[in-house]
């Protein structure tokens, strides 16, 4: 448990396309990185009474199911969830509302 530290309230993942670069009003170059914000899909839920910590286990995209581990087909199916490209854990202070299956988008941010 992070004691004193205060964590997300709301994330999402995204995936890196690149780099470019922009301008501002003196005109001095500032270099960004270019994102794909793809809907996220929660795969689980873990509360502090039942993990120890509040987190959200998301995936994004597609992945054809004959390239998943046995582990990880396991998972999704037991959550009930299509297989994703990637399954990341997001920590959260609060995961209150959130539901195994929920889609989470950019607009969920400003929510």
């Amino acid at each position: 448990m992070c004691v004193g530290k205060k964590m997300a309230n709301k994330a999402i993942v995204g995936e890196k396309v690149g780099m470019t670069q922009v301008w501002d009003e003196d005109n001095s170059v500032i270099p960004v990185t270019v994102l794909r914000i793809r809907p996220n899909r929660v795969v689980r839920v873990k509360t502090t009474e039942r993990d120890g910590y509040s987190a959200l286990q998301v995936t994004f995209g597609e992945k054809d199911e004959q390239k998943l581990t046995r582990p990880e087909a396991g998972h999704f199916a037991s959550n009930g969830v299509d297989a994703g490209v990637k399954l990341v854990e997001l920590r959260l202070d609060d995961v209150d509302g959130y539901e195994v299956g929920q889609e989470l988008t950019v607009e969920t941010l400003s929510e």
